[in-house]
């Protein structure tokens, strides 16, 4: 067994900084309204299972639950597809402006959210998607981040795997499916839960793309919870448990692919 290093001095109390909201998450959504408000906080008197009842009949969070999944996964899906591919492309396939391209799209990453934004609900307004789950699914089928990560491992790869496709008759496209990217799983799976993590928690464009509370993504819907004078916070911290859960699923079983995908880019 490894003895503790100065290390964890570091890491430890930062740990403890960390899990602590969660605690006091899980200690509220537990609590009734009145422990919730008090100063200094402290532990509940009992655990009032209710507020998770409360927080699923007052308002429809299965269906903004099955939104936000659905947004999620169809994003994911989306990325590893077109993200591959673009690339793909970027790395292996030589044509006119490649450098400028790549660079161009690099520096899409600088530009704020806040900037596009209008430019973007216009575009969602014309195609109708308005208010639909459309207009949240189409602007993230693929980043810019996607494609510059999927970029970066493809060049990590040998090119003598490709050559060998070509020379026993593979496609350029079947020698992406069936040599490479199974040699990528790591990397997928990182692009995977990040995608997956940053649908899922986004807030600011489904608050203006949406307004009907069915197309309304897990996040949105719950400030529903929240009043102009007064909020319910055990039904809130309740809600915001149970939509964290997916998040921490899907972490919990793609950690490993996620480390190794950090460990290979720290060998390049």
């Amino acid at each position: 067994m490894r003895r503790p290093s100065a290390l964890h001095l570091i890491l430890f109390p930062l740990s403890v900084v960390m899990v602590t909201p969660l605690v006091w998450m899980l200690l509220v959504s537990v609590s009734t309204q009145a422990e919730a408000r008090r100063f200094p906080p402290g532990l509940p008197s009992g655990i009032e299972w209710e507020n998770y009842l409360a927080a699923m009949r007052d308002a429809p969070l299965g269906s903004w639950l099955v939104n936000s999944f659905v947004v999620s996964v169809v994003c994911v899906a989306g990325n590893l597809l077109l993200c591959s591919l673009a690339g793909y492309a970027f790395a292996r396939i030589p044509f006119f402006g490649n450098k400028v391209a790549f660079v161009l799209m690099l520096a899409t990453l600088m530009v704020p959210f806040q900037i596009v934004m209008l430019p973007l609900l216009i575009m969602m307004r014309s195609l109708g998607l308005i208010d639909t789950l459309g207009a949240l699914i189409a602007p993230n089928l693929a980043t810019a981040f996607g494609v510059f990560l999927m970029r970066q491992f493809f060049t990590t790869l040998p090119r003598e795997l490709e050559e060998a496709a070509r020379i026993d008759g593979a496609s350029r496209l079947r020698t992406l499916l069936q040599v490479l990217l199974p040699l990528m799983r790591p990397t997928l799976a990182t692009l995977a839960v990040l995608t997956f993590l940053q649908t899922w928690n986004d807030f600011l464009w489904p608050l203006i793309a949406v307004q009907s509370p069915e197309v309304m993504t897990v996040q949105l819907g719950l400030q529903s919870f929240q009043g102009a004078h007064t909020t319910n916070w055990p039904k809130l911290m309740a809600g915001t448990v149970l939509s964290q859960l997916p998040v921490l699923l899907v972490f919990f079983f793609a950690q490993r692919f996620f480390v190794r995908s950090v460990a290979a880019a720290g060998i390049k």
